[in-house]
């Protein structure tokens, strides 16, 4: 067993990696151009919800009230109609600090989580390949399988889906060799 304070180097070397790696990837990489379409009509979309005055959160329509009204003939037929949607409101553009922030204390997160699954599970001089193994596995688990939820309950492309995850494996690749190369001796 290895203590989480004596792999405080490569918690923060790990998520500071990741962090220009995710940088780098989406400013410089060809895979997240295409991520998302442009509306139609774009000025006349955005002001119809901005007209609609809804709080930054998420939506869904059409959403029924409960499990009778999903059931009713009258959502049946809404819902068939379509357009079914999810859509996230954000608030007015502010620039990318809160998100940029938010993104570096999530792999701090989770550069802590692998460090605390191989502290536990390996010793101090454990050979590279076994801290290689135990960190990138709970890495890649933290940045890319929970992506799949999205487009199997809520239609998110699997393009998406898929390059995300892509850039979770490169993420946790790197999270795993700097634990191999920084793992106590």
């Amino acid at each position: 067993m290895t203590g989480l304070h004596a792999l405080w180097l490569p918690i923060v070397l790990s998520a500071v990696v990741v962090f220009v790696l995710s940088s780098v990837i989406h400013m410089m990489m060809p895979w997240h151009k295409g991520d998302y379409a442009k509306v139609p009509n774009e000025d006349e979309a955005m002001n119809a919800v901005r007209a609609m005055n809804l709080a930054p959160g998420d939506y869904m329509a059409p959403r029924p009230s409960s499990m009778e009204d999903m059931k009713s003939a009258a959502f049946t037929e809404k819902a068939k109609r379509g357009p079914r949607f999810v859509m996230t409101v954000m608030p007015g553009y502010t620039g990318m600090g809160q998100q940029l922030g938010q993104w570096f204390v999530y792999t701090l997160v989770v550069s802590a989580f692998a460090a605390y699954v191989a502290g536990r599970a390996l010793a101090v001089g454990a050979p590279y390949l076994h801290v290689f193994r135990f960190t990138g596995a709970m890495a890649f688990a933290s940045y890319a399988l929970a992506l799949a939820q999205l487009s199997i309950w809520y239609g998110r492309s699997w393009r998406i889906t898929i390059t995300t995850a892509f850039d979770g494996l490169l993420y946790a690749l790197f999270t795993a060799g700097i634990f191999g190369w920084l793992w106590p001796r």
